[in-house]
C-alpha cells in the first residue's frame, strides 16, 4: 500500500489551542497517522499585514476568507494585541499530541517573523530563531526535536544547513515530487528532504470554481495514482482543523477507499536510504494559487556532476 503522509502546519495560538485538538480527534476515528509541526514561540499573526503589498496576496485572502479562518482576535496579536507565547500557553496541549502517539516537530519560533524575513537573514538571525525553536521543543518534550518543516517553506542556506547541526533526521521544507538530499549552490546537505508534492486546500479553493463543495474531488482525482514515494499532503491546523474540518474528513475516506496508508513523515523516512536518495537543487519558485515565491525541488545533479 502506498504512503499518504498527512504534514500539519500549526502556525497560531488559536489553531493550537482549538485546530489541533479537533484534528486529533478525527485522525484517531480513521486510524490515521500524521506529523504535527509546531509554531513554539509568539504568536504574532496581526504583522502579516504587511504582506498586502505583495503581489497576489490581496487576491488570495479574497479567495479564502482569511477572517473566517483565523478570527479577528488573530489577526490583531503582534499589532494592537501583544502575542501569546503559544509554547508556553498550549505546552500540556502539545505533549499531548506526542503522548497520543503522533510525530511531532518544529514549524518555527515566530512564524510570521520567519515566512517573511529569513530569505534574507544572515546566519547569527537564522541561528537565534531555530536555536530558541530547537530549545523550546526540548524543554517541553525533553528530548530533542527530529522533524522540521519551514514556515511558508521558505529557507536560506544557513538554516538549511543548521536542519543538519542541530541534528534532524529528516525535513519537509519545500514542494516538489519525491524524496531527495538537498543541494543549494552546490552545497549540499545530508538531511532528506520530504518535500509537499500535493496542493493545499487555500491553494484551490476559489480557482476554477472549486469550492468548499467540490475541492475534495479535485484532490483525490489528483491521487488516483499513487508515485512509488506516495504524497505528502500539507494542512493547516487553522483551516483544516477549523472550517474545513468537514472537507478534510472527506479526504481522509476518499484516500483510504484509494488504498493509501495515511502515514507521518517519520515512516516515510524510514523506508529511505539517504546513500541512494537523488541530489537535488533546492531553488525558488512559485506555486499556482500561493503568492511570491517558496523553495521547491530543483532538477537533480548527477552524482558524477556533483563532485
Amino acid at each position: 500500500m502506498s504512503q499518504l503522509v498527512l504534514k500539519v502546519d500549526v502556525d497560531t495560538y488559536r489553531g493550537t489551542r482549538i485546530g489541533v485538538p479537533r484534528l486529533m480527534e478525527l485522525l484517531r476515528r480513521y486510524a490515521a497517522d500524521a506529523t504535527f509541526l509546531f509554531s513554539l514561540g509568539p504568536d504574532h499573526t496581526g504583522r502579516a499585514i504587511k504582506r498586502a503589498f505583495r503581489p497576489g496576496f490581496m487576491q488570495k485572502v479574497s479567495r479564502t476568507s482569511v477572517l473566517s479562518h483565523y478570527g479577528l482576535r488573530t489577526l490583531m496579536y503582534g499589532t494592537l494585541l501583544p502575542g501569546p507565547d503559544i509554547g508556553r500557553r498550549c505546552a500540556d496541549l502539545l505533549r499531548g499530541v506526542r503522548d497520543a502517539g503522533f510525530e511531532t516537530g518544529i514549524h518555527c519560533w515566530d512564524h510570521i517573523c520567519w515566512q517573511d524575513g529569513v530569505r534574507g537573514e544572515d546566519l547569527a538571525w537564522t541561528e537565534r530563531q531555530m536555536v530558541l525553536a530547537a530549545d523550546r521543543y526540548a524543554d517541553l518534550f525533553k528530548a530533542a526535536a527530529t522533524v522540521h518543516g519551514a514556515a511558508g517553506w521558505q529557507m536560506n542556506l544557513h538554516a538549511l544547513r543548521l536542519t543538519r547541526d542541530l541534528g534532524f533526521a529528516h525535513a519537509s521544507d519545500c514542494r516538489g515530487w519525491h524524496p531527495f538530499i538537498p543541494v543549494w549552490n552546490g552545497e549540499e546537505v545530508n538531511v532528506p528532504q520530504l518535500p509537499t508534492t500535493l496542493p493545499t486546500l487555500d491553494e484551490l479553493i476559489g480557482v476554477g470554481g472549486l469550492d468548499e463543495t467540490n475541492v475534495h474531488e479535485h484532490l483525490l482525482s489528483l491521487t488516483r495514482e499513487a508515485p512509488v514515494t506516495g504524497h505528502v499532503f500539507t494542512l493547516h491546523a487553522e483551516l483544516e482543523g477549523m472550517k474545513l474540518l468537514p472537507v478534510f474528513e472527506k479526504l481522509l475516506l476518499g484516500w483510504q477507499q484509494q488504498g493509501y496508508t495515511l502515514a507521518a513523515l517519520r515512516q516515510l523516512r524510514a523506508d529511505l536510504d539517504p546513500l541512494t536518495l537523488p541530489r537535488h537543487e533546492m531553488i525558488w519558485g512559485t506555486v499556482p494559487g500561493r503568492s511570491g515565491e517558496l523553495l521547491v525541488q530543483g532538477a537533480e545533479i548527477r552524482r558524477e556532476a556533483s563532485r
